[in-house]
């Protein structure tokens, strides 16, 4: 694995406007899982350009559902770099399935997705996320952080000077 810092980064996400609540938390992916993370392991997905995240989000929709942006700053020591993508010389057979549809694996399948089997190295590892490039915003990079795994000195702030983001799901009761 390549390992990188990332020191006083800023990073991009959309949240759904009800989860804005908790913008740190890596619940709601723990919940059903995500490409590098299974059930009960808690992620943070992330982009590293405000258009990566909102493309993210939007997902293959036409349209894009309410959301709500929000930047990050971040220290996270160490990270696996995976912007190159996979080569053979470089990397663990198992990252050549990181692209993997995982969804369809896991939700219509119920067979382990490979991607969750590279989460899992990466955490066994002591690394605190993964960058990779975003397959839907050409030339945009996706962070993921493992929220579980961060420790002093690692840094996760949502920006949120002015107290905009819901403090509580009372805004939607």
């Amino acid at each position: 694995m390549k390992l990188t810092a990332l020191v006083e980064a800023t990073a991009y996400r959309m949240h759904v406007p009800r989860w804005a609540v908790a913008p740190t938390s890596g619940a709601g992916a723990a919940t059903h899982g995500g490409r590098v993370n299974r059930p009960g392991v808690e992620a943070l997905y992330l982009a590293l350009e405000t258009e990566t995240a909102i493309r993210e989000y939007q997902q293959v929709s036409t349209l894009l559902p309410p959301g709500t942006l929000t930047s990050y700053q971040l220290t996270a020591v160490p990270v696996v770099d995976f912007t190159s993508g996979y080569s053979a010389s470089a990397w663990a057979p198992i990252w050549e399935d990181f692209y993997c549809d995982w969804r369809e694996l896991w939700f219509n399948q119920r067979v382990e997705p490979p991607s969750w089997v590279v989460g899992d190295a990466v955490i066994a590892a002591g690394a605190k996320g993964i960058l990779f490039p975003s397959s839907l915003a050409k030339g945009g990079t996706n962070l993921v952080l493992f929220t579980q795994m961060l420790t002093a000195p690692d840094v996760l702030e949502v920006f949120d000077p002015g107290k905009a983001l819901p403090q509580s799901q009372a805004s939607w009761s």
